[in-house]
């Protein structure tokens, strides 16, 4: 394994643990500061918001620039955030902080996904991102748990100070273990130079496939996550202390799927596709009739951990072949991912409130699913139709 891939895990793992660990400290900080739940809560939809504006923005502005220096100095902006967030004086500090640290998140593993592919061989392009993404999965597992334990002992800064010191040694790790340049970065750096560059690689039909496909497929994830603890309780009959462990298991079947995915993305890309989005459809589905079992619950999170991240090294990798390697693309991945997650919260809340019951997120995520698999299979078929030439006519044929 390239030694510059461990400096990218590292620095996917330090960005969602800055994520994923606010969830376990909300109390605290709004104790802190002396504010509501609700302003608390803003800490993680104002990141969330600004992961999807960041990573447009600065990828778009960063596009004459050299992707390790560029990555470089987003991982310096994520250890300034975080920095803020440690020392923050009041409030409105803490949701700067969150805000800055953000602004990397969707341009770090926009870029970092085209840096990591070109460190391999292209046959391992795949599993080159599932390694970046590596981090990004462990922090998900690690994230709450990590973030309730070290708040618990030494308070909520001592989790930002720990998460600021894992920055500071991802970039250092950036610096010194990713290579300047490669044959690879250095021709796509060529074609895609400027922002009207990057932006051409909008007009493949098959960028915007892959990107609807990652919302849709994120959307129906994330459309049965958001509510899932009212399920494990209200339906499987779980307490609420058994949440951390049963979000652990979910958080081991993402770290599954990572690997399976990007492995199987490097046999036959968008049939592996289709399959992860079909699996996370039917467990889905299957999840929202047996939600009352404890045992299939247990089983199903963890398989919609599998499934509903197989599908990212490949989404990736598939919308930067067919962008011809535009960062922004890229970037534009991660927030179709986010713009997903918030669909697809909002459309289950909604079933919610029509008094549809707690199962009725995973019903709705499994027809979000089913319509991603509709349109998988749609830029598959697409991608395999030769490009008809227009013909030509010889004078005396």
């Amino acid at each position: 394994m390239p030694a510059g891939l461990v400096a990218l895990a590292l620095g996917g793992f330090g960005i969602g643990l800055t994520e994923f660990l606010i969830a376990g400290l909300l109390p605290q900080v709004a104790s802190s500061f002396a504010v509501s739940e609700a302003a608390a809560g803003r800490l993680i939809s104002g990141y969330a918001l600004s992961v999807a504006v960041g990573a447009m923005v600065l990828t778009a502005a960063t596009a004459r620039l050299p992707r390790k220096e560029v990555l470089a100095g987003l991982m310096a902006l994520f250890v300034v955030g975080n920095l803020l967030s440690a020392l923050a004086p009041n409030y409105e500090v803490m949701l700067l902080g969150r805000i800055v640290a953000a602004l990397c998140h969707g341009s770090f593993f926009g870029i970092g996904s085209l840096v990591a592919r070109a460190l391999v061989a292209p046959e391992r392009k795949s599993r080159a991102v599932a390694v970046m993404f590596a981090g990004l999965t462990v922090a998900n597992v690690l994230g709450v748990p990590f973030g309730a334990l070290v708040g618990e002992r030494w308070g909520w800064r001592a989790a930002f100070w720990a998460v600021t010191a894992i920055g500071v040694l991802a970039l250092a790790g950036i610096l010194a273990l990713v290579p300047p340049d490669t044959q690879e970065t250095r021709s796509a750096a060529t074609a895609t130079r400027g922002v009207r560059a990057q932006l051409r690689a909008f007009r493949s039909w098959q960028v915007w496939l892959t990107l609807t496909a990652t919302a849709l497929g994120y959307g129906g994830m994330f459309g049965a996550f958001t509510y899932i603890a009212y399920t494990f309780t209200e339906v499987g009959g779980f307490s609420s202390a058994d949440i951390a462990w049963l979000l652990m298991v979910y958080g081991a079947g993402l770290v599954v799927g990572n690997v399976v995915g990007g492995r199987a993305a490097d046999r036959d890309r968008d049939p592996a596709l289709v399959l992860a989005l079909l699996g996370l459809a039917v467990t889905l589905a299957v999840f929202g009739l047996l939600a009352h079992s404890a045992a299939a619950s247990v089983v199903l999170v963890f398989l919609m951990g599998v499934f509903g991240f197989a599908a990212v090294p490949g989404m990736i990798t598939r919308v930067t072949d067919h962008a011809h390697g535009a960062a922004l693309a890229a970037s534009a991945n991660v927030s179709a991912s986010n713009l997903g997650n918030a669909l697809g919260a909002w459309l289950g809340g909604l079933a919610i409130t029509a008094g549809l019951g707690y199962t009725a997120p995973l019903h709705v995520g499994a027809g979000i699913t089913l319509i991603a698999v509709a349109v998988m299979v749609v830029a598959a078929r697409q991608a395999r139709t030769p490009v008809r030439q227009p013909e030509h006519h010889v004078p005396g044929a």
